[in-house]
């Protein structure tokens, strides 16, 4: 299978055009930066950044792409990745002003800066810290924060996402291109703006004969269901938000540790409780978002601190210990994982119960009480890690969008599953803040593209081979 490949038979990443790696992003033929092609092949160094809802920290994922030709496989290797802290000083703020929702223009302007400045601070960081020369890194993909998306608008809303952390600002703190907004440019073609992950899912685990499922539990929890390719395989995806992920989780943990614990590690607290089965039940039951059928994608708003608060006072008021409230409301999160399969599922035509696997990612994927309770429910599907891919499961969204980066650069447009809102191709998919190498770049993707001679962009990447498995990163 070409998804995932024998890695002791196949292309190491470095053989085929005379370049290797030290292993820190930097060539070991003593250059740096935009590697150009004679003949015309890709080969670009990309570093994705994600701050996602829970804001635990910024995923830095440093990849390099290979690319022979347009049609040709796309080769792909994760150099280094790890997980940078966000500063308590822009953490606080931004989690009270989410809560609150009142702020001012004057605020948000300067927030945007803000957390421009705490990305460009991240890539150096990341760079110091792993010995990585910052001229190696071709481009930047970075996802910014999420202040605020609205999905699903009602009569006299629109549909728009709000993410912060301005490109402009990192590109000038590093010099290096970089490409930001990538919620929005999905919603300038009519779709909601999240998942944004069935890219990645689908190039990862695609396989001949078994249908896959990828399982993201951040903040909020997400599903791509990828059906064998006998059965459509990556041109018949499906995706959308579950709901709550980690988000009550932490939030409840916040609550009671007075915000001197942020998660519940290892489950602890939650294995210690009993679940309050009819404030589960009651919450499914009544939450308009998890049982509006797909598409659909939600996050803070919608499963933030104060909904969190008005569980843990039903369950305050119910008798319940900390620790039962622990125990519910990560139960809240399984449960309505197994409820959007049984539900939704069956409408695209798929059954839940003949899932063959399900890969694990998220910080709810070290969760035990949430994969004990998914096992119980399908007992005949293995669960397991996506770092069987050879991609660590906590660097998928960075690396997700390191190549939703390469994709923008290339005016080349990604996978869309097939219950997006729309199929429309999308070959704008972020704003770019060229970098000083930025016609060295441009250079590169244009004699990339020139090999091409179809009609219209250059064709969507269906095939993508992990060249080495990653497996420094121990969470």
């Amino acid at each position: 299978m070409g998804s995932l490949p024998d890695y002791s038979n196949g292309l190491n990443g470095h053989a085929t055009n005379g370049t290797s790696t030290n292993g820190n992003g930097r060539s070991a033929n003593g250059s740096n930066g935009v590697r150009r092609r004679a003949d015309g092949s890709l080969d670009l160094t990309v570093l994705g950044m994600n701050s996602g809802t829970a804001m635990d920290g910024i995923d830095c994922a440093l990849v390099r792409y290979r690319q022979e030709s347009p049609t040709a496989p796309l080769h792909m290797e994760v150099l280094k990745y790890d997980e940078i802290p966000v500063p308590q000083r822009m953490k606080k703020p931004i989690l009270k002003m989410l809560r609150e929702t009142r702020t001012t223009p004057s605020a948000m302007s300067q927030l945007n800066v803000q957390l421009g400045q705490m990305f460009g601070d991240a890539v150096q960081e990341f760079c110091d810290k792993h010995h990585v020369d910052i001229d190696s890194i071709d481009l930047i993909g970075s996802h910014g924060q999420t202040i605020w998306l609205l999905s699903l608008p009602k009569e006299g809303e629109t549909r728009s996402a709000f993410c912060l952390g301005e490109g402009t600002i990192i590109s000038a703190q590093t010099g290096i291109t970089t490409v930001t907004d990538f919620r929005q440019a999905e919603q300038s073609v009519g779709r909601q703006g999240a998942p944004l992950v069935a890219l990645i899912d689908g190039l990862l685990l695609h396989h001949p004969t078994k249908m896959r499922l990828c399982q993201n539990i951040g903040g909020i929890a997400n599903l791509c269901l990828i059906p064998a390719d006998s059965e459509g395989g990556v041109d018949a995806m499906v995706d959308w938000d579950c709901g709550p992920g980690n988000m009550f989780i932490d939030a409840a943990m916040r609550y009671y540790t007075n915000g001197e614990q942020e998660y519940d590690k290892d489950g602890e607290w939650g294995a210690k409780g009993t679940v309050n089965q009819k404030i589960v039940d009651d919450f499914l039951a009544h939450n308009e978002y998890i049982n509006h059928h797909p598409p659909k994608t939600t996050g803070r708003e919608v499963f933030g601190d104060n909904e969190c608060q008005e569980i843990i006072e039903a369950c305050e008021a119910a008798g319940c210990s900390k620790y039962d409230t622990l125990a519910t409301v990560t139960r809240i999160t399984g449960q309505n994982i197994i409820r959007q399969y049984r539900t939704f599922l069956p409408s695209y035509g798929i059954d839940p119960d003949r899932i063959d696997e399900i890969f694990m990612c998220g910080g709810g994927a070290r969760n035990p009480n949430i994969i004990a309770y998914l096992q119980q429910e399908l007992p005949n599907t293995r669960i397991c890690k996506l770092d069987e891919t050879g991609v660590p499961a906590d660097a998928k969204e960075a690396v997700s969008f390191a190549q939703q980066a390469l994709e923008a650069v290339l005016g080349r447009a990604a996978l869309v599953p097939i219950n997006s809102d729309s199929l429309t191709p999308n070959c704008i998919s972020g704003k770019i803040a060229p970098g000083k190498k930025w016609r060295e770049l441009m250079k590169m993707c244009v004699a990339f593209g020139d090999s091409w001679e179809g009609d219209g962009p250059l064709p969507t990447v269906k095939e993508m081979i992990v060249d080495k498995p990653y497996t420094e990163w121990k969470p």
